[in-house]
């Protein structure tokens, strides 16, 4: 069978890490998955099973941080 293309813009914080093993197991199906999240997160993070895309946000680290 082939794998579908999925698109993931993905919330930083428990969203993610739900749907972080959906994606690897999908990943592991030979989807393809295309992750499109900030520059600055505290979760999302790359992986062999899915391309990481970021885009650049007005926030350091620290500040992101601080909003959680």
């Amino acid at each position: 069978t082939d794998g579908g293309k999925l698109l993931v813009v993905p919330m930083d914080g428990s969203h993610w890490l739900s749907m972080r093993s959906v994606l690897e197991a999908l990943g592991q199906k030979e989807h393809k998955i295309v992750v499109v999240a900030p520059e600055v997160n505290l979760n999302v993070k790359p992986s062999d099973l899915y391309t990481l895309k970021t885009y650049p946000v007005p926030l350091t680290r620290e500040e992101l941080a601080a909003t959680m």
